[in-house]
C-alpha cells in the first residue's frame, strides 16, 4: 500500500478580533472586552486532528497564551508543537528592530514558561516579512528559534514576495525559512495554503493543488485560523465589504472540507517534518531575492 503524502499542518492561534481584516474596527488596546473565543475553536480543530490522526504546529499569539495557558498545555498534551505567533498580531513592516525583538522575545518567554519546553518555531503575522525588514530573520535567529514560517511567494495586496524560494531555505545565519505552498501557473506562483483560499476553491481543486505541491517538492504546507471553525462568532458589521468577504466566506463549509483534507495526506508538525538531520537545505541570501514588478 503506498503511503500518503507528507504536509505540515499549521494554525495560526488568534482570535475573531485579532485579525488584519478588522484591525482598522478594533483597537488592540481593547482586546480584553472582546469575547475570547479562541479556546473553543482551537479545541475544535485539536478534535478533528485527533480523529484523524494528524499532527500540528499551532503559532499561538503570547496575548493568547498569557489569557488561555491551559490550551497551551492541552496542545502540548496532544503530542503537538507550540510555536510563536508573536506576542500581539503586529506587521514587522511596523516595526523597529528594537520593538520587534522586544515582541518575539516576550512571546517566546510566555509559551516556555506555560509549556515547560523550547520553543522553536516562529511566524510573522500576515507573512510580514520581506526585503524591507530582512534584518527580521537575524533577530529571530538570535533569538534563538530554529525555524521561520514568514515568507509567502505570491503577490497580494497585504503580503508576499513573489520572487522569493518556494522551497524551504536557510539564511546565511543558519535559520531555516519554510514558505507557505504555492502552485506555479501561467508564470505566477498561485497561493494554496491557507484557509481563506481553501474556503474560497472547490475543495477538490484545494486538495489537487496540494497534492501537486507535495509531490514536486516532498511535502507541503497549510495553515487556517481557530476562528475558521467558529460559525458562531460575532460579526463586525462595520467592517467592508471587501473584509467581511474575505472573514466570512464557506465559514460553514470550513469544518467538513478539513476533515477530508486530513483525511487526504499523512500532517505532521513542522518540527517533526523539516527539523530532521536527513534534511539539508540550499543556502540563500536573503537580500539577494529580487522583488517582482
Amino acid at each position: 500500500m503506498m503511503s500518503k503524502l507528507q504536509g505540515a499542518m499549521t494554525i495560526d492561534v488568534e482570535d475573531y478580533f485579532q485579525v488584519e481584516a478588522f484591525a482598522k474596527l478594533v483597537d488592540r488596546n481593547k482586546w480584553d472586552s472582546y469575547e475570547r473565543r479562541v479556546a473553543g475553536s482551537t479545541r475544535k480543530a485539536l478534535s478533528l486532528f485527533q480523529q484523524h490522526d494528524a499532527k500540528a504546529t499551532f503559532f499561538i499569539l503570547g496575548w493568547v497564551a498569557e489569557r488561555e495557558p491551559e490550551l497551551v498545555r492541552d496542545i502540548l498534551a496532544a503530542g503537538h508543537e507550540v510555536a510563536s505567533h508573536g506576542y500581539a498580531h503586529q506587521h514587522v513592516c511596523g516595526l523597529t528592530p528594537e520593538q520587534f525583538r522586544e515582541d518575539i522575545v516576550r512571546a517566546k518567554g510566555i509559551l516556555e514558561d506555560i509549556g515547560g519546553c523550547a520553543v522553536q518555531g516562529y511566524r510573522a503575522p500576515c507573512f510580514s516579512i520581506d526585503q524591507d525588514n530582512h534584518w527580521a530573520h537575524e533577530i529571530i535567529m538570535e533569538t534563538g528559534h530554529q525555524y521561520s514560517s514568514s515568507i509567502y511567494p505570491i503577490k497580494h495586496d497585504l503580503y508576499g514576495v513573489p520572487n522569493a524560494p518556494t522551497e524551504p531555505f536557510r539564511l546565511p545565519n543558519g535559520l531555516l525559512e519554510i514558505p507557505a505552498s504555492t502552485l506555479p501557473l501561467g508564470g505566477k506562483n498561485l497561493p494554496i495554503s491557507g484557509g481563506g483560499y481553501f474556503r474560497l476553491l472547490p475543495l477538490m481543486i484545494s486538495q489537487w493543488a496540494l497534492k501537486q505541491h507535495a509531490k514536486r517538492h516532498g511535502q507541503v504546507v497549510f495553515y487556517f485560523h481557530p476562528w475558521e471553525l467558529d460559525t458562531e462568532q460575532p460579526r463586525m458589521v462595520d467592517a467592508s465589504r471587501k473584509s467581511k468577504f474575505r472573514h466570512y466566506l464557506n465559514l460553514d463549509r470550513m469544518e467538513p472540507r478539513l476533515s477530508k483534507l486530513l483525511n487526504s495526506l499523512q500532517w505532521q508538525s513542522m518540527a517533526d517534518l523539516y527539523l530532521t538531520p536527513d534534511k539539508t537545505y540550499p543556502v540563500v541570501d536573503w537580500r539577494s531575492v529580487k522583488q517582482a514588478s
